[in-house]
């Protein structure tokens, strides 16, 4: 893979599909930075990372945008952040991302408001609304384990 890769996701469900898809190809160490609008769809598909990485079914994922961060056990622990409300730089370290990014599989929503709150290697996640409502995917691999994933990623089931 040479580029960025895009990808249609006309649905919601086609969104958690995706997002499933791609979890189940996660490691610990593994970071997504999910970028968008409000309503974009970041949190839909984290919600199918959840279920790619080994969440229970049972376990809510729902935003962390008051929370900030949660974590969710599962074949690999996933670390869902939102950085939306976080006002000052000062206050990424009390969140404790930088423990996680070895640990567990970490997907971080609204990282392009503090790009340094994550390691260089990522896999950066674009979502655009497109005009009939569905969604429109970009996913641009930065460092060697982010291409290699988004490669197997692109190859399919």
């Amino acid at each position: 893979m040479a580029g960025p890769l895009t990808i249609a996701a006309p649905t919601a469900g086609a969104m958690q599909a995706l997002g499933e898809r791609l979890g189940r190809l996660l490691a610990a160490g593994d970071v997504l930075a999910l970028l968008g609008p409000l309503g974009a769809g970041k949190t839909t598909f984290v919600q199918g990372v959840a279920r790619g990485t080994g969440v229970p079914p049972g376990r809510h994922v729902a935003s962390p945008t008051f929370a900030l961060v949660n974590e969710h056990p599962g074949r690999v622990p996933l670390v869902h952040a939102d950085l939306y409300r976080i006002a000052d730089p000062r206050e990424l370290e009390e969140l404790g991302l930088r423990d996680a990014f070895d640990r567990a599989a970490v997907a971080i929503e609204w990282l392009d408001r503090f790009p340094d709150a994550a390691p260089p290697e990522r896999l950066e996640i674009e979502i655009a609304i497109t005009p009939d409502g569905g969604r429109h995917l970009v996913l641009r691999p930065i460092g060697a384990r982010a291409t290699a994933l988004c490669a197997v990623f692109e190859k399919g089931p």
